[in-house]
């Protein structure tokens, strides 16, 4: 598909200074220039032509706020001392896979006072000798460059592509630790909570399986006890019955001697 006519489906019946980020990728320019971009774009903040058989940038259009510029996998040689000119607030600037080939093409991007990181992946620039040195001394407002700063730090998670923090995330220096040191004191509370409520129970169980036993034991004597009562109990019986009968064979007796 053509540039100008992706760029058009893209745009979506909006107003051109209502788009803020625009991706074109893998489309095609029939002159290997920018078609189809115009100034009307003002708010345009992210701009990504990976792919599209880009040039040069000399037809880019004025883009005052745009910030991050995605140009990777094309055939770029030179021709970037529009860039501080048309894009003066640009921060993050990705050249990876083009035809780069001296620092002395690089050199014009000193222009851009904003500009924090610079990708140069798969360009042959980055074979030279001391090649991180040279760009970093002859771009001094670097930050990063191939998402690595000077001391070789890779770029953090909490900044985004343009080389800048991101506001809603970042917060004032040690916030993170202390956050960090709260949940571990929150974990270290729940665990201990966690084991006392485990050695009580453990002591309620133990305590109630005691208890059990001894009421079981109680049960069990006062079973004996019954028991031996009835036994009791069974033996008066016995002697009342014997002690009745001897008495009724006494009466007996009596009888046959008053009849003599």
């Amino acid at each position: 598909m053509e540039m100008k006519k992706r760029i058009s489906l893209e745009l979506r019946n909006r107003n051109p200074a209502e788009v803020a980020e625009l991706v074109v990728d893998n489309c095609r320019s029939s002159d290997g220039e920018v078609e189809g971009l115009t100034d009307e774009y003002t708010g345009l903040e992210m701009l990504s032509m990976v792919n599209v058989g880009l040039s040069s940038l000399s037809k880019l259009p004025s883009l005052p706020k745009l910030r991050k510029l995605e140009v990777s996998d094309n055939t770029i040689s030179g021709g970037l001392d529009s860039l501080a000119e048309k894009c003066p607030n640009l921060t993050y600037l990705n050249l990876s896979g083009n035809k780069i080939k001296e620092l002395s093409s690089i050199k014009v991007l000193q222009n851009l006072k904003n500009l924090k990181s610079l990708d140069l992946y798969s360009c042959e620039v980055t074979s030279l000798e001391d090649y991180r040195e040279s760009v970093f001394e002859l771009l001094p407002q670097l930050t990063y460059l191939d998402g690595y700063d000077q001391e070789d730090n890779e770029v953090p998670d909490s900044e985004d592509d343009n080389g800048e923090a991101d506001d809603d995330e970042a917060g004032p220096p040690g916030d993170d630790d202390d956050d960090d040191e709260e949940e571990e004191e929150e974990d270290d509370d729940e665990e201990g909570s966690e084991g006392d409520e485990d050695e009580v129970g453990l002591s309620y169980l133990m305590k109630e399986g005691i208890q059990d036993e001894e009421d079981d034991g109680d049960y069990v004597e006062e079973e004996e006890e019954d028991e031996e009562e009835e036994e009791d109990g069974d033996e008066d019986g016995v002697r009342g019955e014997k002690r009745k009968r001897d008495a009724e064979d006494e009466g007996d007796d009596d009888d046959d001697d008053d009849d003599e």
